[in-house]
């Protein structure tokens, strides 16, 4: 059972923990537009059925064997426009906590988390409720694989399943959610060039020449950065810069 967290300053002071769900991100919503739930508030399911993945995909995992959370923010201090420094700082939360395992642990734009060569172990999925003109709540649904050891697809892969450990489930929840709070203070106090330093410090092919598919054709192209709006801008081998939103770029395998 996951518990109210005592060593933080606002996230997961509320706690709702879910045995099975079909997705903790309709369950936030559920609570934000029932009126009972509030900015830190967290949503926990031990076998979520029906998880959401970008793009409309599915996330799979095992009952009792990954994180599967969401948690909600009142970001109200954003600009609509800069909806994507969420994602940024949760992305750094994910990595920061990782790392000490995973040291070739990747952010493949948008927000994927994968480690080169093995697969993708981790996901995050942002609804925004929005105003005409302000920024209501987010419901930032975070799944990680840790302890799963088999998935029917073979670009999923694991914590365990790369490093061949077993790992404290409740544990690196605590630990996540402490790094999450850390970013978004940082964020609420303007730091967002370091923010935005750490997050392409660890994008996935940044700098590096290799070929991409638009709508249309093949190119050939190196990340260089994403803009403040969360576009992907993309050297090209022949010259100039192009951006891309999402769904408008396919990467190669990871």
């Amino acid at each position: 059972m996951y518990k109210i967290l005592a060593n933080t300053i606002f996230l997961g002071k509320h706690v709702v923990f879910l045995p099975e769900c079909h997705s903790t991100n309709d369950k936030a919503l559920e609570l934000i537009r029932s009126g009972h739930a509030s900015q830190g508030s967290i949503v926990v399911c031990a076998n979520q059925t029906h998880g959401k993945g970008q793009r409309g995909n599915v996330w799979e995992s095992e009952p009792d064997q990954n994180l599967t959370f969401s948690l909600i923010l009142k970001p109200d201090f954003l600009d609509i426009s800069e909806q994507f420094y969420l994602n940024m700082v949760v992305s750094n939360a994910i990595r920061n906590l990782l790392q000490e395992y995973l040291p070739d642990l990747k952010v493949k734009w948008p927000n994927d988390l994968v480690v080169p060569g093995k697969g993708k172990i981790g996901g995050i999925l942002i609804e925004n409720i929005l105003s005409s003109r302000n920024w209501e709540m987010a419901v930032i649904g975070i799944g990680l694989n840790i302890n799963q050891r088999r998935f029917s697809n073979p670009k999923a892969t694991s914590l365990a399943a790369i490093t061949g450990g077993h790992f404290d489930l409740q544990e690196l929840f605590r630990l996540l959610i402490v790094h999450i709070e850390q970013g978004y203070i940082a964020l609420k106090k303007g730091k967002t060039s370091e923010i935005i330093r750490d997050y392409l410090h660890h994008l996935f092919l940044k700098d590096q020449w290799t070929w991409y598919r638009d709508s249309a054709v093949e190119f050939e192209g190196k990340i260089s950065g994403v803009s403040r709006e969360g576009k992907l801008q993309v050297d090209l081998r022949d010259g100039g810069v192009r951006t891309f939103d999402l769904k408008e770029i396919s990467f190669p395998e990871t």
